[in-house]
């Protein structure tokens, strides 16, 4: 009895033993621009409990730094990240296609159909929450893999002067450009523009201080960062979308337990409503005079230079030929009639 009993303990304590890391609880760092109170960490809470079913007890720590945020989960002290595509594209520029100039954005007759555009990227997460081995392996790069995608609004340009609507007016004119993009500074000389080195954290300030012409943004930050500031009396908001901003959340794979990155996406999609509806909520946060419409040829032909200057930084490394391709075939799907679709741009990469 004494030996069943002594061979019971070491098995027990061999299987202690044998508990792998993702037992304990991990750190998950979460970037919102209000912190531990905004709406992307709440929604960070109920994923974390979501995850709990499947073996995972996450410990967030909110930021509302998303630098710091960033290297916190690149230098190991946390094991997984939520944070724009502009930061997270180090870990997977496939994913962070999504905020690729103009990527997603449908035109119908000379205007942006946002209900279209949004529809373009309901589709393209679907399809990245897809549970199949080809997905798994476009979402995995290195140790580090994409958990989910969830949208954080159209980045809208902000301008202090309304007649800063055409882009033949932003020449010589100073814009944000994010220094960690470098796409964004490509854009802006490619329009005879001044970019200015800003950050997540500061472009807004910068903006409010009169130091840029125009900055873009989701509308979910006019009210929290306070632009109306930056817009005075004269600016306002052009109601054409530069990108569809998200938030992406990347793990190290060695820390969570297998097929967990699966499990994850599927609740980031599961979410997309939800996220939309705060997303319509705050586009109604701008003040109807505020908002700067522009012409059907101008739409066409600003369209049309955001779409060039996606193929161009693709060809130069700066934004992934894979996951452009994707999103051009879900593109078409929405909006097959559009004259793009007839062409082999962003198809024919390799």
């Amino acid at each position: 009895m004494k030996a069943v009993l002594r061979f019971a303990a070491s098995a027990c304590m061999l299987a202690t033993l044998a508990q792998p890391a993702h037992a304990a609880a991990q750190k998950f760092c979460v970037f919102d621009f209000l912190g531990a109170s905004g709406d992307m960490f709440n929604l960070a809470k109920d994923y974390a409990v979501a995850m709990q079913r499947y073996g995972v007890d996450f410990e967030l720590r909110g930021f509302n730094n998303e630098a710091l945020a960033t290297e916190e989960f690149r230098k190991g002290s946390c094991d997984a990240l939520v944070a724009t595509a502009f930061r997270t594209r180090q870990f997977n520029s496939v994913a962070a296609s999504v905020d690729s100039l103009g990527s997603t954005t449908i035109l119908r007759n000379g205007k942006v159909d946002m209900a279209g555009t949004y529809e373009v990227l309901r589709k393209l997460i679907q399809t990245y929450a897809a549970p199949s081995p080809q997905v798994t392996k476009l979402m995995t790069n290195g140790e580090y893999e994409v958990g989910g995608i969830a949208p954080a609004g159209a980045a809208y340009p902000f301008v202090n002067d309304r007649r800063l609507s055409s882009v033949e007016a932003l020449a010589g004119k100073r814009i944000s450009a994010f220094d960690y993009d470098k796409a964004q500074a490509a854009m802006i000389q490619r329009i005879h523009a001044v970019p200015v080195s800003t950050d997540i954290s500061n472009f807004h300030l910068k903006f409010n201080a009169g130091q840029l012409d125009m900055m873009a943004a989701p509308t979910m930050a006019y009210k929290p960062l306070e632009l109306q500031k930056g817009m005075g009396n004269k600016g306002g908001v052009t109601r054409f979308p530069l990108l569809i901003v998200s938030y992406q959340m990347v793990f190290k794979r060695d820390k969570f337990p297998e097929g967990f990155g699966e499990k994850s996406r599927e609740f980031w999609m599961s979410q997309f409503d939800r996220v939309l509806q705060i997303i319509r909520t705050a586009d109604s946060t701008i003040p109807p005079m505020a908002w700067i419409d522009i012409e059907p040829e101008d739409a066409v032909k600003y369209t049309l230079l955001l779409r060039e200057s996606r193929i161009q930084l693709a060809q130069q490394g700066l934004y992934d030929k894979r996951g452009l391709k994707v999103i051009k075939r879900i593109r078409c799907h929405v909006n097959p009639a559009d004259p793009e679709c007839a062409t082999k741009s962003e198809e024919d990469w390799k």
